[in-house]
């Protein structure tokens, strides 16, 4: 009697699919750069990483902020629970002299009272604390230039991109169309948006 091959039979070897679809590992496209280089109209200076426009910039501070928010906020669960059961959790020393048995429907109220509170303190808190660390990083940010889109072939941000960008948001003109200007700050950006208003005001 032959021994069957290392692995299975013979005929479990015939019968197993070799198709694209049972061998091929299918993976999800890349997900376009959220900075790219943009190279510099000072000569001798190196590239710099930014971002495509203002939309995007603007979309980026607040998704990290959410995310800030939200992992602040559950770190203040836990902390506001824990704070909740130690202010409600009736003294120890209380059983000893054969004081009421403990009422946990009163306890239970009481956490749920200082939960609320504490998570409402703890919001505000979160929200300006999101705010502070996201100010620096984008405020020095550097964005790409509407004269730079509309004048290179360099598209790395994404197969399919209008190159004509929306640089301003709110449907106001690109901020810097000076040719030379391959990108501006996001305090530029953040100044000019604030001297609008002011003047709308």
């Amino acid at each position: 009697m032959v021994a069957p091959p290392y692995g299975g039979s013979a005929a479990n070897d015939s019968a197993e699919d070799y198709s694209e679809a049972a061998t091929v590992v299918r993976f999800d496209p890349p997900l376009p750069l959220l900075r790219a280089p943009v190279s510099s109209a000072a000569p001798g200076v190196a590239p710099v990483l930014a971002f495509r426009d203002a939309a995007s910039w603007k979309a980026a501070w607040d998704a990290a902020e959410a995310s800030l928010i939200s992992q602040c906020e559950a770190g203040a669960r836990s902390g506001c629970s824990i704070s909740a059961s130690r202010k409600c959790n009736p003294p120890w020393w209380k059983g000893l002299f054969g004081g009421a048995p403990t009422d946990y429907e009163e306890r239970e109220r009481c956490e749920e009272r200082e939960m609320a509170a504490c998570l409402k303190e703890a919001k505000e808190a979160c929200i300006t604390f999101a705010k502070g660390k996201c100010i620096g990083p984008f405020r020095d940010a550097r964005i790409a230039s509407g004269a730079l889109l509309e004048n290179t072939d360099f598209d790395v941000w994404g197969a399919g991109s209008d190159k004509k960008s929306s640089f301003a948001m709110n449907n106001q003109q690109p901020f810097n169309t000076d040719p030379s200007v391959t990108s501006y700050r996001g305090s530029d950006l953040i100044d000019s948006l604030s001297s609008k208003d002011n003047d709308n005001a």
